[in-house]
């Protein structure tokens, strides 16, 4: 408890968190706002009120990125290494921390971008109504996705240290990397749903259509790509596999 007290204490003591979590609560308003009320909220569905958190994980990416490497930065991480000399309980308690908080963030985006876009939505082409398990998970789906991001955030702030590349190679990666796989003849349209995070966005689309069909972790009809659940634990085994290997690397370098 005291190592996720101190984590907290250097986390809140610069501006960019707050910065960080209002940009992702008005990235997620901001998108509801618009599904409710561009052609009266005609494309409003449960997935598409979620639209927001898709921009909102990025952020808080950058968050989780910047809460390793500003360590590194500034040499507080050697403080730290002094006071735990167990390494790896600093970066089990950061990683903690992080996950806590965005799981948190995401429930509160989830809830407020829905709610905003129910709201506001006169002629929705399916009542907004959360009466299934799928809609659940379509809604709150970025509650298991986003701790998952920031644990993956974390292990490569840790490995690269720098803040500049350890964001670029995160933002390249997220959004631009997994989609240029399937320019590769044959086996890239068949690879790229199954990348990390190609795989967690699955978790969150059983609101697209063919995509709720036969239960709440079928894959829709047809697919190749993982189901939601397969998604999810694809998605989670590549931030636990980065985590062991940033444990590691930590252990071995100089702070």
């Amino acid at each position: 408890m005291t190592l996720l007290s101190v984590e907290r204490i250097k986390l809140f003591s610069t501006r960019s968190p707050y910065w960080c979590l209002a940009s992702i609560l008005a990235a997620a308003l901001l998108f509801g706002l618009l599904m409710g009320l561009v052609d009266n909220g005609h494309q409003a569905t449960i997935f598409t009120s979620q639209v927001g958190l898709q921009l909102g994980m990025m952020i808080f990416m950058v968050l989780a990125a910047l809460a390793m490497t500003t360590e590194y930065r500034f040499g507080t991480i050697r403080a730290s290494f002094l006071v735990a000399p167990r390494r790896g309980s600093v970066l089990l308690a950061k990683t903690v921390l992080l996950a806590v908080l965005a799981a948190v963030t995401a429930a509160v985006c989830a809830f407020a971008a829905f709610f905003l876009t129910k709201a506001l939505a006169s002629a929705p082409p399916h009542p907004l109504e959360l009466a299934t398990g799928t809609d659940w998970r379509v809604l709150l789906g970025t509650v298991a996705l986003y701790p998952i991001a920031a644990v993956i955030a974390v292990s490569v702030g840790t490995l690269i240290r720098h803040s500049a590349g350890a964001i670029t190679l995160l933002l390249v990666w997220a959004m631009m990397i997994e989609g240029l796989v399937t320019l590769i003849p044959s086996v890239g349209p068949k690879i790229s749903p199954w990348l990390p995070f190609n795989a967690g966005s699955a978790f969150v689309s059983g609101d697209l259509p063919g995509g709720a069909g036969g239960g709440p972790f079928a894959a829709p009809t047809g697919s190749s790509g993982p189901t939601p659940l397969e998604g999810l634990l694809v998605f989670a085994a590549t931030a636990v596999v980065l985590w062991i290997i940033a444990l590691i690397a930590l252990r071995r370098r100089d702070a």
